[in-house]
């Protein structure tokens, strides 16, 4: 039978994709002297693109700790208005290349790992602006769930300089 090697090759095709570590998006600047540890901690979603993983959430959050084998848990978490609920995923990132270069693959799924590129953080570790493996995903994350109207035009700009379309962007309800 001629389809068994082609199923063969399209599986071994689709697990090296899935498998393989993630890059940041072409033109894309990432950032260096990254301090994960610095960046350790409660983030609060300003905004994001929209997507089906996400869909309605408001109040998101994400939390980063460190795990015992140096990759970095992730605590998605956030409040569906339509069915009543809390929502939390788990997952976990690890480096790309060096840790102080800002260039994680995250997987909640098995081992099914995406890209997770931090491109703006302020020397305080207080926002930051990250994306995924291309310009379809991107947050803007703050350690308080406002942003000043400074902050939200200064992470604007970088996503626009960066070729992100930022008129998707989905600003995120958050208590105040």
């Amino acid at each position: 039978m001629r389809i068994l090697p082609v199923i063969a090759a399209v599986t071994a095709a689709f697990l090296v994709v899935a498998c393989s570590s993630p890059t940041p998006p072409p033109g894309v600047t990432v950032v260096n002297q990254f301090d994960a540890q610095r960046f350790m901690g409660k983030w609060y979603e300003i905004a994001r693109f929209d997507h089906r993983f996400e869909e309605g959430l408001q109040r998101v959050t994400a939390t980063y700790s460190k795990m015992d084998d140096g990759g970095i848990q992730v605590i998605n978490r956030g409040y569906n208005p339509d069915r009543g609920m809390w929502q939390q995923t788990i997952g976990k990132a690890y480096f790309t290349g060096a840790p102080t270069r800002a260039a994680l693959k995250v997987s909640f799924f098995g081992p099914f790992y995406g890209g997770y590129n931090v491109i703006a953080l302020d020397r305080e570790y207080r926002h930051a602006l990250v994306c995924g493996p291309d310009r379809d995903y991107l947050w803007i994350l703050s350690r308080t769930p406002t942003l000043s109207k400074e902050m939200k035009e200064q992470m604007l700009d970088v996503a626009t300089r960066q070729g992100f379309d930022v008129t998707k962007l989905i600003w995120v309800e958050q208590p105040h």
